[in-house]
């Protein structure tokens, strides 16, 4: 074995020698520092830059919400799909990093791309490489996510996905930092050249230096993090791989009861992600409806970059206290108390007392989620049950934009649809009580062992 790398463990765990210990830790930042590299693309390209190129330069002012939309949409029922069927496949041929290279390198090339956008001619093209880069984003964090398990102990989960969603926040952030003030400071730095031509120049770059970003940040995780070993049940050794993968895929639909806690966790999941993913994602067509300035949305979402990153560390060690459920529970009244207040939202402070909060419970929440799932899931079918968690965190803005949109409709206010939003958090608190981690971790570790290791 190459001594650089160190090898994925199991759940159980010797004693490590001090150079293995060295070891794991290196393995732990190269894992995080994934999150730091593929961050950029959803603050930069999904949240902040390309959405903005699109409607201006591609659309040409023409309404352009309809249209990304349904690029939206697609791009996340494509990975939403694929994803239970992909980790099924991954887990039995012990293949998660090279199924996670595909869709790194699907999202990098895609992204970079983005450069050659440069008007309305490259609408479909520009559709295209946005839901491509969507599948090789949300694909990639499938066997990201799958790594977990087998890079951390038990008790190291938590704190583990919690430094990785902080580096995301700072690597995504700063980049989105470096992107803005070269939008900004372009015109001043080239004088001679109508302004809007090098806006327009510097939004191009911005979405190039993403493709760079996340490729460079992507290789320790390749480098210092070992293939976790497949396993297999015995009647499943010799087996053709497609239909190992979709046979595990189907049976899993029929063994649900057996891990009803699992289960149970994620259809919570799936009801409090819907209240959270309708916070991120409208807050800024709110306050532009409200009249908030630029400055004050972009300001607010860098300040959410770098605020969440010391909170989602701070929940880590929360989690590490009282327990996973109650700390989720805790920033689920946080979220309830900002859904709350959020219908008397009417000035500028307010979207930034407001994101500060969000800042403060939206890395942890998501953090300890994720690591949750870990601890409820058989270590060597991680990608499989990851790829089925991930089709709950895709569909999170489904149901929520669509409440607050028919509220809005109904009452004539998004002020009523912003306070319909405690429904979720609340109805989440109330399922997540139901969850027996104890019982569900004693299932995970005895559906393990019944699955042997192949070579």
């Amino acid at each position: 074995m190459d001594s650089s790398i160190i090898t994925p463990q199991d759940p159980v765990q010797p004693s490590l020698t001090p150079e293995q210990e060295k070891k794991k830790k290196k393995a732990i930042w190269a894992w995080t520092m994934y999150d730091w590299g593929n961050s950029a693309f959803a603050t930069t390209i999904m949240a902040a830059i390309l959405p903005v190129y699109f409607a201006q330069y591609i659309m040409l002012g023409e309404s352009a919400v309809p249209i990304w939309g349904w690029a939206v949409a697609i791009g996340s029922l494509i990975a939403a799909v694929s994803s239970p069927v992909l980790g099924a496949i991954a887990d039995f041929r012990g293949s998660k990093k090279t199924f996670m290279a595909f869709f790194v390198a699907l999202g990098v090339l895609s992204t970079a791309a983005m450069f050659f956008l440069t008007g309305p001619q490259h609408q479909t093209l520009t559709i295209v490489l946005y839901i491509v880069g969507t599948v090789g984003f949300a694909g990639s964090l499938v066997f990201y996510d799958a790594l977990l398990p087998h890079i951390a102990d038990e008790d190291e989960l938590d704190a583990v996905s919690s430094k990785g969603y902080a580096m995301g926040y700072i690597g995504g952030g700063l980049l989105l930092a470096i992107n803005v003030a070269m939008i900004f400071l372009g015109p001043k730095l080239m004088p001679n050249t109508p302004a809007d031509e090098v806006t327009q120049l510097m939004m191009r770059l911005s979405m190039a230096s993403v493709a760079i970003w996340w490729a460079v940040f992507s290789i320790p995780v390749f480098k210092y993090v070992k293939e976790p070993p497949a396993k297999a049940y015995e009647h499943e050794i010799g087996e053709d791989v497609i239909k190992v993968g979709f046979g595990r895929f189907f049976s899993a639909f029929g063994n649900i009861r057996k891990f009803k806690d699992l289960a149970w966790f994620m259809l919570t999941f799936f009801v409090y992600s819907n209240g959270i993913g309708t916070i991120i994602t409208m807050a800024t067509i709110i306050g532009t409806a409200r009249g908030f300035s630029a400055i004050t949305l972009i300001g607010t979402l860098l300040m959410v970059q770098f605020v969440a990153a010391p909170f989602s560390i701070l929940f880590g060690k929360l989690a590490e206290k009282l327990g996973q459920k109650l700390t989720i529970t805790i920033s689920l009244i946080i979220y309830l108390l900002i859904a709350t207040i959020g219908y008397f939202m009417s000035k500028e402070w307010h979207f930034y007392a407001l994101g500060f909060a969000v800042a403060m419970v939206q890395g942890g929440s998501q953090a300890i989620s994720r690591s949750l799932v870990g601890k409820l899931m058989p270590a060597s079918k991680s990608a499989e049950f990851y790829g089925f968690f991930s089709v709950f965190e895709k569909f999170n803005t489904v149901v929520g934009p669509a409440l607050l949109a028919v509220i809005t409709k109904l009452t004539g206010s998004d002020r009523y649809g912003i306070i319909s939003l405690v429904v979720f958090f609340l109805a989440g608190i109330i399922m997540l009580q139901f969850v027996n981690i104890e019982r569900g971790v004693k299932v995970a570790e005895a559906e393990d062992k019944l699955l042997v290791q192949l070579d």
